[in-house]
């Protein structure tokens, strides 16, 4: 049998027993949930700390010097913190650098375009690369008209509905229209709202199919370019880019804990990624997830009150155009540390330290069930909902190998404004909303790690 059904049983059977009911989050558990949400609302110290790390490290990329010098003082924060055990993890990532860049509309008019090359991207000869644009509103539309983009630049304008459906033009469209003779191809960024804001990425490149540069205008001028189209113009472009793909590079998660006091070989992970795109800051995606984890591990310490199951905080490297931080902590956990069957529960920030609702949730029944009873600590946050459905792309591959997983959830009706753009900065952020995602971090993982029983899976 499944020893996290096991004891799952046995103690439903203990409160099965007249005369015994014994509720699963205990009043010690509540009473240092209501400290760990008190310090959190009148805290500054993660906020500053959040502020520091996106002025001087801002752009984060995999492979520069400045992540590994942002990676370098976390570290020695952390330390004054005096966890229990703090440590980094090497990672070999990729190494793409952006170099300079533009993209000049020649014709009908002339007109200089923001711009932003994709990462990932090959780049242009250093003369760029001039050719007529050819305008599209999806794949299909790209298919029916394939004959028309031979020596083109194929430009998607296609309107923000979902992420997950939007973002598949960024990753796939350079393969697409180069499948059809495009010389380049463009697209209108993946954008909820733009203010002229041209939004990076990650792209991929198909097996077989030419590499041909790809990057992202503005909404505004991609519209624009319909607009001319449309009236029966030609619209010429230039795009100059000297994006590279560089030999693979070091880095490191990080990596930070409290022992367990009964089940220290027991562990709750949450975290978010250390790295961010080079043409931001990366306050919002992912400074405020990592900082806000690392905060909630430090109110947890400064409570004095020793959970009986280890708490880990991991800063990912490489989620952005990768995910070699995730697959190795994976890699160590099952190879090294042997501890996959031991991760009770891994969580994540990664939507935004905007104003938190809860958590989404994938796992089982019973699991949901004490979570759910978990939630409703935080009422005096008003963050304690937990929905069916959740997790991260960096805790992905652990919940790919059986360990339930939760994402925050959070007010997220801004988020693409400034996901990825060189406008994600910390005057986007609040401190009381990102104090409420900590207290959430916080009170789920103590909560969670400090349970009678084993979370079932």
């Amino acid at each position: 049998m499944n020893p996290n059904k096991f004891y799952f049983i046995l103690f439903a059977l203990f409160l099965a027993i007249p005369g015994v009911s014994q509720p699963l989050v205990k009043q010690n558990i509540k009473e240092t949930s209501d400290k760990l949400i008190k310090s959190a609302l009148a805290n500054n110290l993660g906020f500053e700390r959040l502020a520091h790390l996106t002025d001087y490290y801002g752009p984060r990329l995999s492979g520069s010097e400045v992540l590994e010098q942002g990676i370098d003082w976390v570290v020695q924060e952390m330390e004054k913190d005096g966890f229990d055990r703090v440590w980094t993890q090497p990672v070999t990532v990729p190494h793409w650098v952006r170099g300079k860049e533009s993209a000049t509309l020649d014709a009908p008019i002339k007109k200089e375009l923001p711009m932003a090359s994709l990462g990932g991207s090959v780049g242009t000869p250093e003369e760029g690369i001039t050719a007529e644009v050819m305008l599209v509103k999806s794949f299909e539309d790209l298919e029916e008209r394939g004959s028309e983009a031979k020596g083109k630049i194929v430009l998607f304008n296609v309107p923000f509905t979902t992420y997950g459906q939007t973002v598949q033009y960024r990753v796939n469209g350079a393969s697409a229209a180069a499948k059809h003779g495009a010389v380049a191809s463009a697209l209108a960024s993946v954008a909820s709202y733009s203010m002229q804001t041209p939004h990076t990425g990650t792209m991929s490149y198909e097996d077989g199919v030419k590499k041909i540069p790809h990057a992202a205008i503005t909404v505004e001028d991609a519209n624009l370019i319909e607009r001319f189209i449309k009236r029966g113009e030609t619209v010429t472009l230039t795009l100059k880019m000297e994006a590279e793909n560089l030999p693979d590079a070091q880095s490191r998660n990080v990596i930070a804990e409290i022992k367990g006091s009964e089940f220290p070989e027991e562990i709750i992970v949450m975290g978010g990624h250390i790295d961010a795109w080079d043409n931001g800051h990366g306050a919002m995606d992912d400074g405020g997830g990592c900082v806000a984890a690392w905060e909630a591990l430090r109110l947890i310490k400064e409570t004095g009150v020793r959970p009986k199951r280890t708490i880990r905080v991991v800063l990912w490297t490489n989620e952005e155009n990768g995910l070699r931080g995730a697959n190795e902590y994976l890699r160590w956990v099952k190879e090294d540390e042997k501890s996959l069957d031991n991760h009770i529960l891994a969580m994540e920030s990664d939507a935004g330290v905007f104003d938190p609702i809860g958590f989404g949730f994938s796992g089982s029944d019973d699991a949901y069930k004490i979570l759910s009873s978990i939630g409703e600590l935080l009422k005096p946050a008003d963050s304690g909902e937990v929905r069916k459905g959740g997790g991260g792309a960096d805790i992905g591959p652990l919940m790919r190998n059986g360990v339930p997983g939760m994402g925050l959830n959070v007010d997220g009706s801004k988020y693409f404004w400034f996901h990825h753009t060189a406008v994600d900065t910390i005057d986007k952020l609040n401190i009381d909303d990102f104090n409420e995602c900590v207290a959430t971090m916080a009170v789920f993982a103590y909560a969670v790690a400090d349970l009678d029983v084993r979370l079932p899976r």
